[in-house]
């Protein structure tokens, strides 16, 4: 089970940070989310990985931290408002610039 958890991670990220490096603006978005979901199953994966257990203490039971379950919801919730704040971003640029290139100009010359 973690060795499956550890290569989704890195499969992840590294995808994320493989369409993060591309120029067109539509890939970087699509990087950004991958990368956030990298990081967030990486936090949830740092409280360990329980089957089956209970999320709240119990007389001498073990239990799944709930700590960790929080911070992914809370990252899960700013992830989308950074998703649609990039993609309005990108449609700006695009409608603007006539383009999605992420380094493109308009009307100036490279110095």
């Amino acid at each position: 089970m973690e060795w499956l958890v550890a290569t989704m991670i890195g499969l992840l990220i590294g995808c994320g940070i493989y369409l993060l490096l591309r120029s067109r603006s539509f890939p970087v978005v699509l990087g950004l989310l991958l990368l956030s979901y990298g990081v967030n199953l990486f936090v949830f994966a740092a409280g360990g990985l329980r089957v089956d257990q209970p999320p709240l203490i119990a007389s001498g039971s073990p239990y799944a931290d709930p700590l960790p379950q929080a911070l992914v919801l809370t990252a899960i919730v700013i992830g989308f408002a950074m998703t649609a704040f990039v993609l309005m971003l990108a449609l700006r640029a695009l409608s603007e610039l006539g383009s999605d290139r992420v380094d493109e100009r308009r009307g100036e010359e490279e110095s």
